[in-house]
């Protein structure tokens, strides 16, 4: 059960509505919250992250990753073959599956692999040039040239 109400927030911020949707979703009810499959969330450098997904049973085939936006969706659906084979006991859960995660601004899937039922999404943080912040530099009075002098003098 979520404690604090957000809609003050939304009422008094304006273009935040990202942040306030990000907490929405993290205070409310867990309850029915998607465990599987099971993954793993890495920290590999100041702006790379590893996500690891356990998908014993799928093939590459079977596996869907896409990034739309804001959003990393991973999927899966097994071919039907279970039609063919009697099981005795079925331990392995290849049932299908969509996993959501949502992405930073700039953040994008530089690539992904699948190694011995491990999937591997490598997520790169690459802030645009015109966003970064630069040095500007400030000329002083002696190395101004010529016309900035004038322009001063002409007003």
């Amino acid at each position: 059960m979520r404690s604090f109400d957000l809609a003050p927030l939304y009422r008094a911020t304006v273009g935040f509505d990202q942040m306030a949707d990000l907490l929405d979703r993290v205070m409310s009810d867990q309850t029915g919250a998607q465990t599987y499959p099971p993954y793993n969330i890495e920290k590999t450098g100041d702006e790379s992250w590893s996500i690891e997904i356990a998908v014993a049973g799928f093939t590459d085939e079977e596996l869907n990753v896409e990034q739309r936006e804001n959003a990393l969706i991973v999927a899966a659906r097994k071919a039907d073959d279970a039609a063919d084979r009697k099981y005795l006991h079925r331990g392995i859960a290849t049932r299908a599956f969509e996993r959501r995660f949502h992405l930073a601004d700039h953040v994008r899937v530089s690539g992904a692999s699948h190694v011995n039922g491990m999937l591997q999404i490598d997520l790169v943080r690459e802030v645009p040039e015109a966003l970064k912040p630069r040095r500007i530099e400030i000329a002083s009075g002696d190395t101004l040239n010529g016309s900035a002098v004038e322009n001063r003098n002409a007003a």
